[in-house]
């Protein structure tokens, strides 16, 4: 089941003895986990029959025990088991999954991965539960997140601001969506989210991060680009040179990619290079600018400015140096 029809299913309280929720993103499985607990029984049916359970302090004997109770003055017994993943001996539950208590909703997150389907325990859990998998979204996707995330709640956002959110919040969905719900109480339904809002509300600087040093890189402004590197310079704490040099890297290997497609279409292009079909232009422009020689180049100077920023041939020049050098081999390479 994916997770609408889960949230359906306990909406319309239609619901099966076994839930598995597995997988590598977080966010979703603590969604479903609290909707499983906040939103089957009443306050008063949750004093007695609800009942939460964590991997690394109880064992699988405990949770056949909680699971096998009758409700006390309720149709359902709730037991959810956060942080699966460190239950020991789940292969216990073997007995329980061929005889549930038909009258307890057992919800087991298993976060950061998943169940080992080749596996007896693996094969009989994907067959006897309602399994939910939460996959991971790459870095890719996360604009077209945050765009669908919006317009959910019935916001608007413009390209811009999702491609800033993306890039200084990263991937963890939890925290962006605390981003977006802080703007979206402050922003009225018919005012777009800019990056201006963001800037004044959240603090992401709109002109100095990654995804503007990156655009001022592949259209060779210098100026622009050496204003974004003081500032960062400036600012190490909030702007530490390692995500900033994997950012280039993946930023430049895309153009690379972009030199070796035979179809240039924008369409092609944001399939091929995984981005959000706004951003090819981007890549396009900096192809222009740097042919293949010069971008092994620039490779070379990331891998070199990386070893460097650890210590590896490098005894006294600090961060500011370093981004500052990086900044000026790349602008003329």
């Amino acid at each position: 089941m994916n997770y609408k029809e889960i949230i359906t299913s306990i909406n319309n309280k239609n619901l099966q003895p076994i839930y598995l929720l597995m997988g590598d993103e977080p966010y979703y499985i603590d969604k479903l986990s609290n909707e499983f607990a906040k939103n089957l029984l009443t306050t008063e049916e949750q004093e007695f029959n609800q009942v939460t359970l964590y991997g690394r302090d109880t064992t699988i004997e405990q949770v056949i025990s909680e699971s096998k109770q009758f409700p006390f003055g309720s149709e359902k017994r709730v037991v959810v088991v956060k942080e699966g993943q460190q239950l020991k001996n789940i292969e216990a539950l073997d007995s329980y999954l061929d005889n549930p208590q038909p009258s307890t909703v057992l919800v087991i997150a298993y976060k950061a991965k998943s169940i080992d389907k080749r596996k007896k325990i693996g094969k009989k859990l994907t067959t006897k539960c309602i399994v939910f998998e939460s996959n991971r979204i790459y870095d890719d996707k996360i604009p077209a997140w945050i765009l669908d995330y919006v317009h959910e709640h019935e916001y608007q956002i413009d390209n811009s601001s999702t491609a800033v959110l993306a890039e200084y919040l990263g991937s963890d969905l939890s925290k962006i969506t605390n981003e977006l719900d802080k703007l979206m109480l402050v922003v009225k339904k018919e005012e777009k989210i800019t990056t201006k809002l963001i800037e004044y509300h959240i603090g992401i600087s709109k002109d100095y991060n990654v995804f503007e040093l990156q655009n001022a890189l592949g259209k060779k402004d210098i100026v622009k680009a050496n204003r974004i590197i003081n500032h960062f310079a400036e600012n190490t704490k909030n702007h530490h040179i390692v995500p900033i040099i994997s950012a280039l890297f993946s930023f430049f290997q895309k153009v690379i990619i972009y030199h070796f497609l035979k179809d240039k279409s924008s369409k092609a292009t944001a399939s091929a290079l995984k981005v959000h079909p706004f951003f090819v232009s981007q890549y396009q422009r900096a192809a222009k600018n740097y042919n293949k020689k010069q971008l092994f180049y620039i490779f070379g100077c990331l891998k070199e400015y990386d070893l460097k920023s650890k210590g590896v041939n490098n005894k006294s020049t600090n961060q500011r140096g370093l981004l500052r050098e990086l900044t000026f081999k790349i602008l003329h390479a």
